[in-house]
C-alpha cells in the first residue's frame, strides 16, 4: 500500500504582531496633557517644548496647547512642541456657545 512519508514542518508561519508606531497627533491639533503624540523607535522625532519622552522614546504632551513641527539645529532634526494656548482662549470658547 501507499504511503505518504512525514513531510516534515515548514519553516515559515510566523508573524509579529502590529506596533502601531507613527504620528498621533498632527500639527495644527489641539492636545491635553499625557496625549501621545507620536509613538516611534529611537528619536527619528526629537522632543520639543512642553514636550516629554517615554522609556520607549514616545513622545507625549505637557501641556494643554497646539502641536507644531519644526526642524531645528546644524543637523536639521525634526522637533515637535506644544505651544500654549492664550489664557483667555477657554473663556472665548464659551463665549462663542
Amino acid at each position: 500500500m501507499a504511503h505518504k512519508k512525514a513531510g516534515g514542518s515548514t519553516r515559515n508561519g510566523r508573524d509579529s504582531n502590529p506596533k502601531y508606531l507613527g504620528v498621533k497627533c498632527f500639527g495644527g491639533e489641539y492636545v491635553e496633557p499625557g496625549n501621545i503624540l507620536i509613538r516611534q523607535r529611537g528619536t527619528r522625532v526629537h522632543p520639543g517644548t512642553n514636550v516629554g519622552m517615554g522609556t520607549d522614546h514616545t513622545l507625549f504632551a505637557l501641556i494643554h496647547g497646539i502641536v507644531v513641527f519644526k526642524r531645528k539645529g546644524n543637523k536639521n532634526r525634526q522637533h515637535i512642541s506644544v505651544q500654549p494656548l492664550p489664557d483667555d482662549f477657554f473663556d472665548l470658547a464659551v463665549e462663542g456657545l
